[in-house]
């Protein structure tokens, strides 16, 4: 889950990490509020920056100076609502103004290639990192980071020595440093970044600009996460298949995919793609993965989001039983299309093998649902369900 940069701001704070006053705001009048307060507090000018999780807000116009709170009630005019990189901003975060002397950059993320964690920091912060990665790559330190140690003094010190920060003010950058460590940390991200880490007139190193990612899969150690969530923006169906504790993934394809095992739902998808490619080009609409020991209530939730997906015109329900037996997923599909009546109306192709499959089988023949069409094999069940969705 990746957050808004107000909710980076905010974790940052929770974790001692230098960082400037900011509020959000969703509509002008609440925006001049936050700017007059600001401004009260002491800030000379404020910036007014669209809450948008993608890069590239200042060169699209989401970044604006103000130095009046009624100059930033007109920019948050201005820029909510704005379409930047096809996401609509909906919030703003008014942000006290900094003094900046100088700009860095550092990030933590997960290094999944070799199995650790890495460090990258430059003395040269405030501009694409992509781009300064690829003219200059030696303007930017890659520091492998031991996951069982993490960023700790020596570590930070390695970091800042090899990035070339000035010697004035290195033991104030690894400070904060190890601060972001705790962050990445404690809260189970994939990546935390500032870009700028800035050092101002005053002498202070602040995350002006952060970004954080964080790993769904532990939000049971996290109950507070559930808070960062942008439940407006999130799909519908993602949002119905998590409530269920659903493996799901919406893709760009017109055949729904249900199976059990996350390897067999990749291999699955590639083969409806391959046998797509016979039927018009028709390809995988989802990701979905039942699980190893998924009950028949799991599987008629499974297909209730599948159908629900307009996109979707065939449904190919490949399952090998093993923990999970065929008979519970024949009633689980047969529960589901009770439960949906008249508003399942797409065809289903359905291949079981493995513990159970007779019975499975057998379940699924008794019901004779119009429907439902079973298949022996993987192959000849995606090749039906591609032609299905082809002639839908």
């Amino acid at each position: 889950m990746d957050l808004f940069e107000y909710q980076a701001r905010d974790v940052f704070e929770k974790h001692d990490v230098p960082v400037l006053a900011g509020i959000v705001a969703t509509t002008g009048d609440e925006a001049y509020a936050a700017a007059e307060k600001l401004i009260a507090d002491g800030s000379k000018v404020v910036v007014v920056k669209a809450q948008v999780k993608t890069g590239g807000r200042g060169k699209a116009g989401g970044v604006k100076l103000a130095r009046s709170a009624d100059e930033a009630r007109e920019h948050a005019n201005t820029i909510l609502g704005m379409d930047i990189k096809g996401h609509t901003v909906h919030r703003v975060m008014i942000a006290a103004g900094a003094d900046i002397a100088q700009e860095f950059y550092f990030s933590v993320l997960l290094d999944r290639a070799n199995r650790s964690y890495l460090a990258m920091a430059s003395v040269e912060g405030g501009m694409e990192i992509e781009q300064l990665a690829v003219e200059r790559p030696e303007a930017l330190a890659k520091v492998e980071v031991d996951p069982r140690v993490g960023i700790d003094e020596a570590k930070a010190a390695e970091i800042v020595t090899a990035a070339g920060f000035d010697g004035a003010i290195k033991g104030q950058v690894a400070e904060v440093l190890q601060k972001l460590w705790r962050v990445y940390d404690a809260e189970d991200a994939t990546l935390v970044e500032v870009n700028p880490l800035v050092l101002t007139g005053g002498g202070d190193i602040v995350a002006l600009d952060g970004k954080v990612s964080i790993d769904e899969n532990a939000s049971f150690r996290h109950p507070d996460h559930e808070a960062l969530e942008d439940k407006d923006a999130a799909d519908p169906l993602e949002a119905k298949a998590k409530e269920n504790d659903l493996n799901y993934v919406k893709l760009d394809g017109e055949v729904g995919v249900i199976g059990n095992g996350a390897g067999l739902v990749m291999s699955t998808l590639d083969v409806v793609a391959y046998a797509g490619e016979n039927h018009g080009g028709v390809k995988p609409a989802n990701f979905l993965d039942i699980g190893g020991g998924a009950s028949a209530a799991v599987m008629a939730a499974g297909l209730d989001v599948i159908l629900g997906d307009p996109q979707v015109r065939s449904v190919f329900v490949n399952v090998f039983g093993g923990i999970t037996a065929c008979d519970e997923v024949a009633n689980g599909i047969v529960s589901a299309l009770e439960i949906l009546g008249d508003q399942a109306t797409k065809p289903l192709v359905v291949r079981l093998d493995g513990n159970n499959v007779a019975e499975g089988r057998r379940i699924l023949e008794a019901a004779g649902h119009p429907l439902v069409t079973l298949s022996e094999t993987m192959d000849g069940g995606a090749d039906k369900a591609a032609e299905l969705a082809a002639q839908a």
